[in-house]
């Protein structure tokens, strides 16, 4: 696994070239070869050290240049580190929608099977057949879809941290943190037996819950 690395600073930009200016062209006496020629020599000299000024400052702006893509870079793989936290916190939500529906379904389908059965028990009517098999088919429906939404979350967020997993050994990405535990997992389980302790309560008339 990739080591965690502190975030560098963005590279500084090197100062403006302010070498030496281009020499002028000398005036030579064309009558003195000798003195042509080591005008001409130190004109030359003159152009040398502009062009090293030149090349100089052209490798400063290269190593600026490859210093500002590292810190890109560097950026890039914390955004992805970063968009794979928001992803997992995207899946609890989702899970969490799926949780306030299936609670919607089961405390309906609990309550209308509690309804009638009191009715039933104060003798205003005879046969709760019918509604209690509504409210258990309420329930049962709840749990259908909370059970599908826990298994899709597990299931993505194995698959999210596998991927991540990998791209963080092959460098593209760091891992600072880890996956924290879904709290809205727990509590969706916690939900689901619920919800089955009050199925098989109405099902086979026991008081699991007391």
């Amino acid at each position: 696994m990739a080591e965690s690395q502190e975030p560098r600073g963005a590279p500084i930009r090197p100062a403006r070239n302010v070498g030496e200016p281009v020499p002028p062209i000398p005036s030579v006496d064309m009558s003195d070869p000798e003195g042509a020629s080591t005008a001409y020599s130190h004109f030359r000299t003159g152009l040398s050290r502009h062009r090293t000024g030149l090349s100089e400052h052209r490798t400063d702006l290269s190593e600026y240049r490859t210093d500002l893509s590292g810190h890109r870079t560097e950026m890039s793989m914390r955004r992805t580190g970063m968009s794979f936290q928001r992803t997992r916190m995207s899946a609890d939500r989702t899970l969490m929608s799926e949780m306030r529906t299936a609670l919607s379904l089961i405390g309906f389908g609990f309550t209308i099977n509690q309804a009638f059965q009191k009715m039933q028990d104060a003798g205003s009517i005879q046969n709760v057949n019918a509604p209690r098999n509504f409210g258990v088919a309420l329930l049962v429906f709840g749990i259908v879809l909370l059970a599908g939404g826990i298994v899709r979350h597990v299931q993505f967020a194995t698959e999210l941290r596998d991927r991540r997993k990998i791209m963080t050994e092959d460098g593209l990405i760091h891992s600072d943190s880890r996956f924290p535990i879904s709290v809205t997992l727990v509590i969706a389980l916690c939900l689901l037996a619920l919800a089955l302790a009050a199925v098989l309560g109405i099902v086979f008339n026991i008081a699991l819950l007391g």
